[in-house]
């Protein structure tokens, strides 16, 4: 027992006369110093004493579209800590490709007599998606918040990044490199936030660079939020020219990394790429990913915080909650090239380099 409170006592910060006195339930140690102490339980392994375990106050659904992206594990992390904070139990429940939609997933919660649910990148998201779904949810007086995408047909709290302003950042950045000839890889052009990004995009590359319209989506390569998407829409945008690349995702990224060493280029040295999100763990690929950060964490508690405010009875303004980006700069960016290969040269390259591209493992 005294090595078990040591180790508690260590991860918590505190002494092991204060995790005592919180596990048998004594009065002296404030609220912040005994959650120290319970997340420490958490983190270590240990099963928390039945007299700690709190009685929720309430399930509370969220619902993602899938896990393979890091940024949606990311989001339910922050939902899931500010629920528990707050005394409820979120409940997590993801669409799989040929399994549950996300109708069938709401009609589950719904059944289970959820608070309230948070979205995340559903359907509020499709611009071709019909909204009745939300008003017959909220006509069965079921309070939710939306996350990544805005639509003035729903009636309910939205948390959105600003897409338009992350692509200003991503273009500035590059310009100022020198580069001029930035291409953009971004998913279906129904969805929300792949418009804002699109017209974030035109506007800097005018703003910027003095593009046209036009001149610049001829720049815009649609395709998957995978990494196979986005080395499908980056080899698309190297052949023809571009020296630079955003992408709407980092996994897009990633796959935009592999298409330039597919092709006999490097990163940062011969092509510059963007990612998007700040993904766990992209600080550590090769190279360093220079990504634009969503802020996570402060959209994940502001949609708590509106979804447990329609809860109570004082419901947040139905309009959209905008967030503002960060770029983060490492690797993957640097000045452009002085000499640019011409694309014959490119596809000769990546006739001599194919048995020495890297895979997944290499990016």
């Amino acid at each position: 027992m005294t090595a078990r409170l040591a180790d508690i006592a260590t991860q918590a910060g505190v002494s092991e006369a204060t995790v005592s006195r919180v596990l048998n339930g004594k009065p002296g140690v404030s609220a912040t110093t005994r959650e120290s102490v319970l997340a420490a339980l958490d983190l270590l392994g240990y099963e928390r004493p039945v007299r700690l375990r709190q009685r929720s106050a309430g399930l509370i659904g969220l619902i993602t579209p899938e896990l393979e992206n890091p940024i949606f594990p990311a989001f339910a992390q922050v939902i899931g800590q500010a629920l528990t904070r707050d005394g409820y139990t979120p409940l997590l429940a993801t669409q799989t490709p040929g399994g549950s939609t996300e109708d069938e997933l709401v009609e589950m919660l719904v059944e289970r007599g959820v608070a309230g649910i948070i979205f995340v990148s559903g359907l509020h998201a499709d611009s071709t998606a019909d909204t009745e779904r939300y008003a017959r949810l909220h006509g069965q007086g079921v309070p939710f918040v939306l996350i990544n995408g805005f639509s003035e047909k729903i009636k309910a709290p939205f948390v959105s990044p600003d897409d338009r302003g992350a692509m200003r950042l991503a273009v500035t950045h590059l310009a100022a490199l020198g580069h001029e000839k930035i291409g953009l890889a971004v998913g279906p052009k129904r969805f929300v936030p792949v418009l804002r990004k699109i017209q974030g995009f035109i506007s800097s590359m005018q703003d910027v660079l003095g593009l046209t319209t036009e001149q610049s989506e001829h720049l815009i390569q649609h395709s998957l939020y995978t990494l196979e998407g986005g080395q499908a829409a980056a080899t698309a945008l190297i052949a023809s020219g571009c020296t630079a690349i955003v992408c709407a995702s980092d996994m897009m990224a990633l796959g935009a990394i592999r298409a330039a060493r597919q092709q006999g280029l490097a990163v940062p040295e011969d092509v510059s790429v963007v990612g998007f999100d700040d993904s766990p763990l992209i600080a550590f690929t090769d190279p360093p990913l220079t990504t634009i950060r969503q802020p996570v964490a402060a959209m994940g508690q502001a949609a708590v915080r509106a979804l447990l405010e329609e809860i109570g009875g004082t419901p947040a303004p139905h309009s959209e909650f905008v967030f503002l980006p960060e770029l983060v700069v490492r690797g993957s960016t640097a000045a452009v090239p002085s000499i640019r290969t011409p694309p014959l040269l490119v596809q000769q390259a990546a006739g001599r380099h194919t048995s020495n591209a890297q895979g997944p493992a290499g990016v």
